[in-house]
């Protein structure tokens, strides 16, 4: 039987996934369905906006920016199909997030514990670039999600443009706080006014992994602070 916070996801994903708020976002992920990139010719690419996955009564909110073109807006599933996506869930893996390390289609078996993996953009825009007014029209789903899966303790917003846009969610659902969203900085951690936290971490994107900027331990590290709080 599925719990109210089950149902509330469920809903709630069916509805982002109809989403078209954004014209120029609706047109790119159509477009690149429909173009497709050579090494994934095979493939029938999702090409709407990717929705939530993760446990409905998760401790544990994880914010990445966007899908990618070619990973989420390809697979249907945020954060698979990407080199992004396979050192978020080699970390969640290691920290028991996870019931496998690697995610590479929707319907691969991965399962995820006590923990929600969403984004500030459910479209991938062009060049990993949202808009400031394509990140507003997304904020209605960030806010319904953090109320829908209301249970959480801790959320681990992955990147600047991440964390700041979460800080503003929470404070337009009542979660008061005092914290800048200049106070960005990896393995940062914030108290919430209602003793929840937030937590820092560089994106897992390939600029970052493959310069050295973050490494897996760096991630790692992260997660397993995230566990500790989300007791």
């Amino acid at each position: 039987m599925v719990g109210d916070g089950g149902r509330c996801l469920r809903k709630l994903n069916s509805a982002i996934t109809a989403c078209e708020k954004c014209p120029r976002l609706a047109e790119y992920i159509r477009q690149v369905a429909q173009t497709r990139r050579r090494a994934y010719r095979d493939w029938e690419y999702w090409g709407k906006p990717v929705p939530n996955f993760g446990d409905p009564d998760a401790k544990i909110v994880i914010v990445g920016l966007a899908p990618a073109a070619h990973g989420g807006n390809r697979t249907g599933r945020i954060f698979t199909g990407d080199e992004s996506g396979n050192w978020l869930f080699r970390a969640l893996y290691e920290v028991g997030l996870t019931n496998q390390p690697e995610s590479v289609h929707r319907d691969d078996g991965l399962e995820v514990r006590n923990a929600l993996i969403t984004a500030v953009c459910h479209c991938a825009p062009p060049a990993n670039k949202p808009t400031r007014e394509e990140l507003q029209n997304c904020q209605h789903w960030m806010k319904a999600t953090l109320r829908c899966v209301d249970e959480w303790k801790v959320i681990v917003a992955l990147g600047r443009i991440a964390f700041e846009w979460t800080l503003r969610a929470l404070k337009e659902i009542g979660v008061e706080h005092s914290v800048k969203g200049s106070a960005f900085a990896h393995g940062a951690e914030f108290a919430l006014n209602d003793g929840r936290w937030i937590l820092c971490s560089y994106h897992p994107s390939q600029q970052n992994t493959f310069t050295g900027k973050l490494t897996r331990e760096m991630l790692r590290a992260v997660f397993e602070r995230a566990v500790q709080l989300g007791r």
